[in-house]
């Protein structure tokens, strides 16, 4: 019996492997009947974190990609009032539904929600002070295109921040993640975190004007 249990708990490990491999040669987003694993608690990408290096201000117009359930949404777009605009684009519009539902819940008005592709993004050049996609940047397949669609919509000196988080089969490395930015002109400018998950802030290079340098905090 007890070898019989561990054979069954071997295939149960290999099958997860297995699965998770799949996930991260499949690129795809996170299927809305499973959200209730988006509003667990997230170690290291906290939404304090998120707030320091994204540092919305008031009267500013932000976008962010993947809001899923809001997760990171509503703490974000208070942080823009009572001018700022958040803008929230997904996939899939049931996920913006529950967003949008926990806004009003919320008593939020600032949060204006749009159906579409990360590398498609339906906004015109320099549209945005700065744009934000947590735990979703490894979901995309083709992501070099979502990365510049980025570059594109965020102005020149604006802020591009991605969250990543270990445990996640479509987590994206922090060096990974810097190769990519640098070759599109998001140029690295802190990172918040470590190998187990981090926030890393880009600025957007437009041509004319070069950044160097970023800092990192543990």
């Amino acid at each position: 019996m007890v070898r019989f249990r561990s054979v069954l708990g071997g295939l149960g490990i290999a099958g997860l492997a297995g699965a998770a491999l799949y996930w991260r040669k499949n690129p795809s987003a996170c299927p809305y009947g499973a959200r209730v694993f988006l509003d667990l608690q997230r170690p290291i990408i906290t939404t304090p974190r998120l707030r320091e290096i994204l540092a919305p201000a008031p009267g500013e117009r932000l976008l962010e990609v993947g809001p899923g359930t809001g997760y990171y949404t509503i703490d974000v777009a208070r942080e823009l009032e009572p001018n700022g605009i958040l803008e929230v684009i997904d996939i899939q519009p049931k996920m913006l539904d529950r967003t949008m539902n926990r806004a009003h819940r919320a008593g939020l008005t600032n949060i204006v929600p749009t159906p579409g592709d990360a590398r498609m993004l339906p906004y015109p050049e320099n549209h945005f002070d700065g744009a934000f996609l947590v735990t979703v940047l490894g979901e995309i397949p083709l992501q070099d295109q979502a990365l510049a669609e980025l570059h594109r919509v965020v102005r020149h000196d604006g802020r591009v921040v991605v969250g990543e988080l270990f445990g996640d089969p479509h987590m994206v490395g922090y060096s990974r993640l810097i190769d990519r930015a640098v070759r599109l002109d998001l140029q690295p400018d802190e990172r918040i975190g470590g190998r187990l998950g981090y926030f890393a802030r880009f600025r957007v290079n437009k041509p004319g004007r070069v950044y160097a340098g970023h800092a990192e905090k543990s």
